[in-house]
Parts: structure tokens; C-alpha cells; sequence
């Protein structure tokens, strides 16, 4: 997992540079409708949207990629355990009882 981090890092980054830039966009805009200079307005609007468009773009993408890594992380770790559970079946069994002597007791407490 630790080599998730840098990537992890880099895009809250990126989040944080893309909000930026779409705030300032829409302070230009909010600023420039006080003046009420209608081409200065239209202007400012059209870059609002674009970056609003971009950076939902990379919000939708960076989503889809990081499902893609949690969900590969899974597979992975799931093979793991399989794979142990097959080169060590009795020890996964002694695993499992006590596992079960744990839940019986923090149960039969109640």
C-alpha cells in the first residue's frame, strides 16, 4: 500500500491546484459582473465553464482509477489469502476455531 502514496499525493494535489483554478475562475467572473461589461461577462463565463467541464473530467477519471486500484488491491490480497489457506489448510483451520471460540465468547457474554 505504501506505493499508493506518492500517486495519492500527487492527485490530491492536482485536486486541490484544479479547485483552485475554478475558484478564481468564478471570483474573475463574479468580479467582472460588478463592472457589467458584457463582452468582459461572456468572456469569463466561457473559461468558468470549461474548467468547471475539465476539471469534472479529471474528477470522473481519477475516480474510475483509484476503483481500479482499490479493486486490484482486493484481487490481489484475495489470492493471498487463498493462496495461504491452500499451502497451510491446517493451520487456516486452527485459525478458523479460534476465530470461532472468539465470536462464541464475546457472544455468549451478551
Amino acid at each position: 500500500m505504501a506505493n499508493h502514496t506518492p500517486r495519492t499525493s500527487e492527485s490530491t494535489q492536482q485536486l486541490k491546484e484544479d479547485l483552485h483554478h475554478l475558484t478564481q475562475t468564478v471570483e474573475e467572473l463574479v468580479n467582472a459582473t460588478a463592472d457589467d461589461s458584457r463582452s468582459n461577462i461572456k468572456e469569463l463565463r466561457d473559461r468558468a465553464e470549461k474548467r468547471l467541464k475539465d476539471t469534472r473530467e479529471r474528477l470522473e477519471a481519477r475516480g474510475e482509477r483509484v476503483y481500479g486500484e482499490a479493486r486490484d488491491t482486493v484481487t490481489q490480497q484475495a489470492e493471498a489469502c487463498d493462496r495461504y489457506v491452500h499451502d497451510n489448510p491446517w493451520t487456516s483451520i486452527g485459525i478458523g476455531a479460534a476465530m470461532g471460540v472468539v465470536v462464541g465468547m464475546l457472544i455468549g457474554r451478551r
